[in-house]
Parts: C-alpha cells; sequence; structure tokens
C-alpha cells in the first residue's frame, strides 16, 4: 500500500496520540524507563498542534509516521552549539509505529521537513535526540544531519544534529 504525506488536522489527533504512545511504550518496553517513557493525552497532542506544523505519513487510511516540525527554539537547545543562520526550523517529535519501522518512512518525514524548511524559507533544520540505545542519532546521521555536539539536560545525554540548506 501507498504511503502518502499530508499537514495533521485536529481529526488526526486520536491517532496521532495513539501513535506517540505506541511508540512510547514499544521504547520503554525495550530499553526501559527514560525521556521516552510517558504517556501522551489528547489534550496535549491537540495543544501542541496550535504552533507546530504536524506532517503525518498515513499508508491507507492509518497513519504510521509523524514529524513535528516548529519555528520556535525548543528550551532543551542551545542555539550555541550550532552554525549562526537567519531562520532555522526545529524537529521537536518524531514518530513511526514500530512495525512499520525500517520502511523509510522516517526518511520520507525528514525529506518533507527538508522540502518545508527550504520552502519557509529558513537555512537549517536544527533537533535533539536521545544519546542512548534508545536514541535515533544513526536514522539522523543517516539522513544527512551532522552531529554538532552532546549535552546533559536534566537526567538525559542529548546529542545536538543539524542540517544546513
Amino acid at each position: 500500500m501507498r504511503l502518502s504525506l499530508a499537514t495533521a488536522t485536529v481529526e488526526d489527533v486520536p491517532a496521532l496520540t495513539a501513535l506517540h504512545a505506541q511508540v512510547s511504550a514499544d521504547l520503554t518496553r525495550r530499553f526501559g524507563q527514560g525521556g521516552w517513557s510517558g504517556s501522551p493525552t489528547a489534550r496535549g497532542v491537540a495543544a501542541g498542534m496550535r504552533h507546530t506544523r504536524v506532517v503525518v505519513a498515513r499508508r491507507g487510511k492509518r497513519i504510521v509516521g509523524a514529524l513535528t516540525l516548529q519555528t520556535k527554539k525548543p528550551w532543551a537547545i542551545d542555539v550555541a552549539y550550532f552554525t549562526p543562520v537567519t531562520k532555522a526550523l526545529y524537529v521537536t517529535g518524531m514518530a513511526v509505529a514500530p512495525e512499520f519501522q525500517r520502511q523509510g518512512i522516517g526518511r520520507r518525514l525528514m525529506d518533507e521537513a527538508e522540502r518545508m524548511t527550504r520552502a519557509w524559507p529558513a537555512q537549517a533544520i536544527r533537533l535533539d535526540a536521545f544519546d542512548a540505545e534508545a536514541g535515533a542519532g544513526g536514522f539522523y546521521a543517516k539522513c544527512g544531519m551532522q552531529d554538532v555536539g552532546h549535552v546533559r539536560y536534566r537526567t538525559s545525554l542529548l546529542i545536538y544534529f543539524e542540517l544546513i540548506l
């Protein structure tokens, strides 16, 4: 079945909430408790959508992946690690349903984030990822993002990544 990408709408909130809960539960089961653990609420997902752009990947009617992109710098990111640019966009969330991982869906979402960043226009994509076995650092590196620093935020080790366009 073909994969389609689209901007999420409020009608997608229940499916997005379920996707994030499924991914969180899978990571917690496989790697134990960490910053990836937690139960999202529909209210929290809907509130987060007000200030971001969420791209969903669908197989048929099912949402199997999602990526959240925003213009505002997340509080856990220290811009001193990044290349100075006029405008950057931040990936603040990425999830692919466990049974659909390693099928190119995450890569398609990152390609769409790059397309959207160029159209915004902005000069860079930035994000942080857990520097742990459950983290996606290897994935982001394969997507062409550069590791620009490692930091500790509270109890988590993070890797800062950027892609200059």
